[in-house]
């Protein structure tokens, strides 16, 4: 090689080093624009959509149940493009890492608002503290939150579940007098919804609030048969063969009691009234009203899942800047053979 030619060869090499140490700085330059103290600027991060729609973030516990699909329905049928809404909809499909994994990425999309129905209660100080943080007002449904400081979330919409269980004790009590079984010794077995839900916790506590004022009544078991089909059928069946008299089953949603339902079939055993077992089932799904209608099943207790219309009346008076408060009670329902048949016959929402 010449000596024209390696002095050509050292200026071409030089240049290149020059020119990629330049990009890299360029590119932490580019990089630091985005940071403030190491940190993201959030609102570099936003998901990009038409700034005139208002940004939601849903987290849904799941799909276990009709009920859940009806209240994710509602919730998707409200916050549409046409009512002036981007949604963020994620199915955290019952695991509790899945719906905070879901908190954060709105977080750092910078959603306007965050609106879940937690899996259980417990668990959900940080991830909420780090929203109320980036300044997003968090909106709860169906199921609440045991934090310490209240303020990390807004406001609550759902069923009181308390009184749910009440009223289940209420026209329980009512069945067994027409039937002149007051007296009785009053067999029970609970079928419960998931360990922990707000649902679990409010219906377990309004029942036993009544039963014991019945010292005639007897809960042989209470089991968690995690609000699905299959878990209601197992646990119905294994209860079946574990106690030869049962005289009640409360069934806290209709999911489950569609699982008992079959068990109890099985079993050689009628369901009903005037049945071997009574029960008394929530959430009042279309198909359960049938089988109240049908006299299968002796009272339903609404859980009223239409809980997105709430959900954005809350969201517009926030946008107005006008106080909201910091739980809102769905109306509810208890249905019997007396007027199923004609909720059966009102027009879907």
């Amino acid at each position: 090689m010449t000596e024209n030619k390696r002095e050509w060869f050292r200026i071409t090499v030089t240049v290149l080093i020059v020119l990629a140490v330049a990009m890299f700085a360029a590119g932490l330059m580019l990089l630091g624009c985005g940071e403030i103290n190491g940190e993201k600027k959030l609102e570099d991060m936003r998901t990009p959509v038409d700034e005139n729609l208002t940004v939601v973030g849903v987290s849904q516990v799941g799909s276990e149940s009709v009920w859940r699909t009806a209240n994710t329905e509602s919730i998707q049928n409200v916050f549409t493009k046409e009512n002036g809404y981007f949604l963020i909809f994620d199915n955290a499909r019952q695991k509790q890492e899945n719906q905070i994994k879901a908190l954060r990425s709105f977080i750092s999309q910078r959603v306007d608002y965050i609106v879940f129905s937690p899996l259980t209660e417990d668990g959900w100080d940080t991830v909420l503290q780090e929203a109320k943080e980036a300044g997003i007002p968090v909106i709860l449904i169906d199921r609440k939150v045991n934090v310490k400081d209240t303020s990390l979330y807004t406001t609550w919409i759902g069923s009181d579940f308390t009184r749910e269980g009440r009223m289940a004790g209420t026209v329980l009590a009512k069945y067994l007098t027409r039937q002149g079984r007051q007296d009785d010794t009053i067999r029970i077995v609970v079928l419960q919804g998931t360990e922990g839900a707000t649902a679990t916790i409010g219906r377990t506590r309004g029942f036993r609030e009544v039963a014991q004022q019945h010292d005639n009544w007897i809960i042989l078991e209470q089991v968690d048969a995690e609000f699905t089909t299959a878990k209601g059928e197992e646990e119905m069946e294994r209860l079946l063969d574990k106690y030869e008299d049962i005289d009640v089953l409360i069934s806290q949603n209709d999911d489950m009691t569609f699982g008992a339902l079959e068990a109890i079939d099985r079993a050689g055993k009628t369901a009903g009234t005037d049945g071997d077992i009574m029960i008394i089932s929530f959430d009042a799904v279309k198909n359960a009203l049938k089988l109240v209608a049908d006299g299968v099943i002796t009272a339903d207790i609404e859980c009223n899942p239409h809980q997105g219309e709430y959900a954005e009346t809350v969201i517009e008076r926030l946008e107005k800047g006008d106080p909201v408060a910091k739980l809102y009670f769905v109306p509810e329902t208890v249905y019997t053979k007396n007027n199923a048949a004609t909720a059966l016959e009102e027009p879907e929402d």
